[in-house]
């Protein structure tokens, strides 16, 4: 009986393009049992090939027919010859679970999933310049580099110069370097700057040379303190963590293999390490963090396939800090003090990453529970918490440091890759375009250490924060606050712009993030496509997805496209080519349309924006509009200032405080605010255009007009504002109704964003 290939037939799109096996009556399978376990990177590149069959001879099959056949393994570096062993359909889990296929693809996966036993990731990331930026976007990245980022070896020169330990210096051998790397290195291959490629290579390459013969690799000498620098905790294993982070990265933009033997004799010390000298030995940070080395550990296992590494991955995860447990079970999120505010950010994501290897859902619940924890505590409207650097309870003077908006924004984007989860997309742009524009000076020469919420006034004043640094926390400079920040700020654009975009497991793109931005990927069977993202989002309602082919001989190609439907909006509209589609949206789901797309299509989706209000901390209100908080539009001074020569080394040489002399004590009438007449209250007014880089008060694209009346009695304390209620059941005195401008948040540096409530 000769072996046959059926194809699938059009209609059943999710099997499009796909073969079984047969030989006579018998239908044919294979089992990852047989075929170690790769069955979700296998495919079937031709139907012209010798086949083998046999006879089973082990007990629980015996006499049982197989068939052996050439395939391919689809892997990163290249794809690998596979012999498939299949069986009949109705012999198959006889031995043990494991994963099966019946219908085979043509042409391997475009990009890499995770491989067995990892789960499935709903989505993969693509590679580092894959994904441009255009528009603001691109405009916000040429500031980076132009600013700071690019330029931290000389601003930041006895830190990050010649000195620093992980360039083979006498200098810094903790996070510092590292931290500006892994922001460095992603905006430089976006870009394709080649002065910045050349300014992360050294870094790189002593990395790889300082690898020792039994794996370990990094700065191996403790020295004594010196002022400005870390020196100590030399092999503490958080810091080799972030250069984790950069190789992965740097792999994926160049494919340089010298990086996959280096990782795994790095992970092959750590097994051989760990049970001696645990995450937490030096510091506790690595115990708080190492879902960010788990995450590292897994993406090489998918690489090479080393059992050694999954083993290495329960071990990682049992030292590490029970996210899951302090999500699902404590009450670390309910009580002040009991976190420091960025592992919180880091560790946010570990029950998601351990996930791909427990397979238990309680990981995925427990970061969920978390997030409705948060809310009645410490949350922020901004998608962050009250953190300074502790966690404090949500009033809006406290502090949030940065590193919490750029940890806690990459942890949503790895959640958001394996789960598919639009929450997490919601979520991470509340962050991207409310947190993260605010807290970096528009020139991207400086930086807050800590924001807050309602912010009327910048300055070296005593605030309520429980970690002050000589009460620089507040102000915009290089060095003001604390150094971490200014190290690690640089990931937080260049890392969403790497995750605006997905490969889908049907081998068709996700656009799951929105910004102005293109992507050069492949889909189907490997035909490359460009779809430009046109759209001036977060501030504009449409986005205009455009498909092109390079290649002038491909005219179409049949993908599936998913793209995102915000929480926050009801009713989407879609057209393609200017007309409407009837397809399945839903607010806080993922659309899908596969189809033969055509060089030049153009679908168009419309996300209606309405003004909501939110109620937080003490009943204060919140004003929101799609994914963008609004505030107070209020005028802005400017003043620099030199810093204290006996304090220049700690914080830097200068510094701005921003004052103002308009007038913030408003309040809301609650009956203006009830969802009923809220459009009315509440008139929009857009920009005619949205400028290069809107993120300053003059070009904000949107003006919320609504009005307000002052309180007289609630004035300044210590540069904040006052203590109030802000929500009372009691009269108050109240100035006049006025008009007032609220802008989005990103917008400001001085803003009132949570407004009491008064009858």
């Amino acid at each position: 009986m000769p072996v046959r290939f059926s194809t699938a037939i059009d209609q059943v799109k999710a099997d499009r393009g796909r073969v079984c096996i047969t030989r006579g009556p018998l239908v044919y399978c294979a089992e990852g049992i047989d075929n170690a376990e790769i069955l979700d990177n296998v495919f079937i590149p031709s139907l012209s090939v010798k086949v083998q069959t046999g006879l089973h001879t082990d007990s629980t099959l015996k006499g049982i027919p197989w068939i052996n056949l050439p395939a391919k393994e689809k892997q990163m570096n290249g794809d690998k010859d596979h012999t498939l062993t299949l069986l009949p359909y109705f012999a198959w889990n006889n031995r043990g679970d494991g994963s099966m296929m019946v219908w085979f693809p043509r042409a391997g996966k475009n990009y890499t999933n995770n491989r067995y036993p990892l789960i499935t990731k709903a989505y993969t990331e693509l590679p580092i310049g894959t994904i441009k930026p255009a528009g603001w976007m691109e405009e916000q990245m040429k500031r980076m580099a132009s600013g700071m980022t690019g330029h931290m070896d000389t601003i930041y020169e006895k830190v990050m110069g010649a000195r620093n330990g992980w360039l083979g210096g006498d200098g810094d051998v903790w996070e510092r370097g590292p931290y500006w790397i892994d922001g460095l290195l992603p905006l430089a291959y976006i870009l394709n700057d080649k002065a910045l490629i050349e300014k992360t290579q050294p870094w790189i390459e002593w990395a790889l040379a300082s690898q020792k013969t039994n794996g370990y690799f990094g700065p191996d000498t403790d020295r004594p303190y010196e002022q400005g620098l870390q020196r100590d905790n030399a092999q503490d294993w958080w810091p080799k963590m972030v250069m984790l982070k950069i190789m992965q990265q740097y792999y994926s933009a160049t494919g340089d293999q010298r990086v996959i033997s280096f990782l795994t004799n790095y992970f092959k010390y750590q097994l051989e390490q760990l049970p001696q000298n645990p995450l937490g030995k030096w510091t506790f940070w690595g115990e708080r963090r190492g879902g960010d080395n788990l995450m590292v550990v897994y993406w090489l296992y998918n690489i090479t396939g080393d059992k050694f590494l999954l083993e290495l991955g329960e071990l990682i995860h049992r030292q590490t800090f029970n996210w899951t447990d302090v999500f699902l079970n404590r009450d670390h999120l309910s009580r002040q003090h009991s976190l420091h505010c960025v592992n919180l950010a880091q560790g946010f994501k570990e029950p998601v990453i351990y996930y791909q290897q427990s397979h238990d859902r309680q990981h995925i619940q427990a970061v969920k529970k978390a997030v409705k924890d948060m809310r009645k505590t410490i949350a922020f409207p901004i998608g962050l918490w009250a953190g300074d650097e502790l966690l404090r309870f949500a009033d809006p003077i406290q502090g949030s440091e940065l590193c919490t908006a750029v940890e806690m924004m990459f942890s949503l984007e790895k959640m958001l890759e394996i789960t598919g989860d639009v929450q997490w997309a919601d979520h991470l742009e509340r962050i991207a375009y409310n947190a993260l524009p605010t807290q970096i000076s528009d020139d991207f020469s400086g930086r807050q250490y800590y924001q807050q919420i309602n912010q009327v006034e910048v300055s070296c004043k005593h605030r309520n924060f429980v970690t002050p640094h000589d009460d620089t926390d507040n102000l915009f400079g290089t060095l003001t606050g604390y150094p971490c920040c200014t190290s690690n700020l640089h990931q937080g654009w260049p890392k969403l712009v790497q995750h605006l975009w997905f490969a889908s497991a049907d081998n068709g793109l996700a656009a799951l993030v929105y910004a102005p931005s293109a992507v050069t990927a492949q889909v189907a069977g490997g035909t490359s496509v460009t779809i430009a993202e046109e759209t001036a989002y977060p501030f504009d309602e449409q986005i205009r997805f455009r498909f092109t082919y390079a290649d002038k001989k491909v005219k179409s190609a049949f993908f599936p496209f998913h793209f995102r439907i915000p929480s926050w909006c009801s009713q989407p509209v879609v057209r393609l080519n200017g007309t409407p589609l009837e397809i399945d949206t839903h607010a806080g789901g993922i659309a899908q349309i596969s189809r033969e797309w055509k060089n030049n299509d153009v679908l168009t989706l419309e996300l209606p924006m309405d003004v909501a209000v939110s109620y937080w901390y003490d009943g204060a209100a919140v004003v929101e509009r799609g994914p963008i908080v609004y505030a107070l539009k209020m005028n802005e001074k400017w003043e620099k200032k030199t810093v204290e020569a006996e304090k220049k080394n700690q914080y830097g040489e200068w510094y701005y405080e921003v004052t103002s002399d308009s007038p913030w004590n408003y309040a809301f009438k609650s009956a203006n605010l009830k969802p009923e007449v809220i459009g009315n209250n509440f008139v929009v007014e857009k920009a005619a255009s949205v400028a290069t880089y809107p993120w300053t008060l003059q070009d904000a694209p949107v003006t919320i007009k609504t009005k307000a009346r002052r309180m007289p009695r609630w004035q300044l304390y210590s540069g904040s504002v006052g203590t109030i209620p802000y929500f009372t059941q009691q009269g108050e005195i109240l100035g006049e109704e006025e008009t007032i401008e609220l802008i989005p948040y990103g917008c400001t540096t001085l803003r009132l964003t949570e407004f009491p409530v008064r009858n």
